[in-house]
């Protein structure tokens, strides 16, 4: 019963986030909410302390003050509207300046914990029922590594798999982020949506990465790594392995339904030669369980002359086999991490691959952060200096396929990498430079 002078009068002492969140009580309350003088207010504050501003209208530019032409003939809420945008267009621009910081090792961006720290980004799952309904999945457990962060769920209140039709996952920030304090969990906030995965039919429609005794693991690209319960065919946790490249920009710069597309590359001009299809590329790779690191290496001056282009690929070996002086290690036996809130464990012959391809610029040119499972293959070790299995590790998506070759010597206990070869898929080139290959 109260009058809307009064309340006016009351709601014009809130802040933003606040005003934002007693909009959503009733009706009334939120047109007014909406009020423009209040909000006109907020956004000339953030502008100067005289409460003057620059309006755009038709390419010219008009000085206006409060109380006037601003408030009139505007629809409720377009201040609303204006402020929001202001605050998350500077919020976007002091992330991004982050980011253009790189990391000369491995030419990604050196700040990223920094940048998620000042943009309070977190990572939810939504899982969506063939009903419709949502549940959404917070506090996840981070691990970071060199090149990418390892993002895991897990819970006691999991719907049922066989219900299941779709998995989003989506960055979260606040929607006015203050830096003066920590984000508010039930304040507003924008989803940017990173990548969605279809869950039906999960167990024949996806790659089998591994299984110990309580749990298998199964793999949907891109990056995307869900344990399944053996007794109840239940979901037991998700995990999420974000490569650092694009990381941010996914995670922010995306709307709720659209994810954030990069802008296409701008070659350099006369960069292709005569003679190479590609040259002078450099390769940082990153073996992990999530927990504990397998290999972190890196490679240069990688190349590949256009004789070596077949069936669509173009072919950059890393690792020779017939060249020992080159053969890499494995430290630790090879396995991915899980846990929930009562059992962990570990699933042997697997691992979480982060691969850094960087062209002759330094520009990152094809980045991942995936699962891999490794099979025992038929051929027997053909190599004098090693008797013992051999393994393989493939992947592949768009953009190409790496394909690894272990040989596990019994004596050591211990893996040698004894060939890694990247077969770069000619479209992606092509769509890089503007060639034709």
């Amino acid at each position: 019963s109260m009058p809307s002078e009064i309340l006016l009068k009351i709601l014009s002492y809130l802040d933003a986030v606040s005003l934002l969140a007693i909009g959503c009580v009733n009706k009334r309350f939120c047109e007014l909410a909406n009020d423009n003088g209040i909000w006109l207010k907020l956004y000339s504050n953030s502008l100067n302390p005289k409460w003057t501003f620059r309006v755009m209208k038709s390419k010219q530019t008009e000085t206006v003050s409060l109380g006037c032409a601003a408030l009139r003939d505007k629809k409720p809420g377009y201040w609303k509207k204006e402020y929001i945008f202001k605050q998350t267009s500077a919020f976007k621009t002091r992330v991004m300046r982050l980011v253009k910081f790189l990391d000369p090792y491995t030419g990604l961006p050196c700040k990223n914990k920094e940048a998620m720290k000042v943009s309070g980004l977190s990572w939810i799952i939504v899982l969506k029922d063939k009903n419709g309904k949502e549940h959404v999945v917070e506090k996840p457990n981070l691990s970071f590594k060199d090149t990418s962060v390892t993002v895991l769920w897990y819970g006691t209140d999991w719907p049922c798999l066989d219900i299941l039709s779709t998995l989003k996952l989506f960055g979260v920030t606040p929607l006015l982020p203050d830096q003066s304090r920590p984000p508010n969990k039930n304040g507003p906030r924008r989803f940017s949506l990173i990548a969605a995965y279809h869950l039906a039919n999960l167990t024949e429609n996806s790659v089998a990465v591994g299984a110990d005794e309580l749990v298998q693991l199964f793999s949907l690209s891109p990056g995307l790594l869900v344990g399944i319960w053996k007794e109840k065919n239940e979901i037991a946790f998700v995990m999420a392995n974000l490569h650092y490249n694009q990381l941010l920009e996914r995670s922010i710069l995306g709307s709720a339904t659209v994810q954030y597309v990069p802008p296409p590359n701008k070659p350099l001009l006369d960069d292709i030669d005569s003679e190479y299809g590609l040259h002078d590329y450099s390769l940082h790779l990153d073996l992990h369980g999530r927990n504990c690191m397998y290999l972190c290496g890196s490679f240069k001056c990688l190349f590949c002359r256009k004789r070596d282009i077949e069936n669509g690929y173009l072919r950059l070996r890393v690792v020779n086999l017939k060249d020992n002086r080159k053969h890499l290690p494995i430290i630790g036996t090879l396995g991915i991490c899980w846990e929930t809130d009562v059992f962990k464990g570990n699933v042997k012959d697997c691992f979480v691959m982060d691969l850094t391809l960087l062209d002759e610029t330094g520009k990152p040119f094809w980045c991942f952060s995936a699962p891999v499972h490794m099979e025992l293959s038929t051929k027997s070790s053909g190599l004098y200096d090693y008797m013992g299995h051999i393994y393989t590790a493939d992947y592949a998506d768009s953009e190409g396929k790496v394909c690894v070759e272990f040989v596990w010597l019994e004596e050591t206990k211990e893996y040698i990498i004894v060939s890694l070869v990247l077969y770069v898929s000619t479209k992606k080139v092509n769509s890089w430079y503007g060639t034709n290959y």
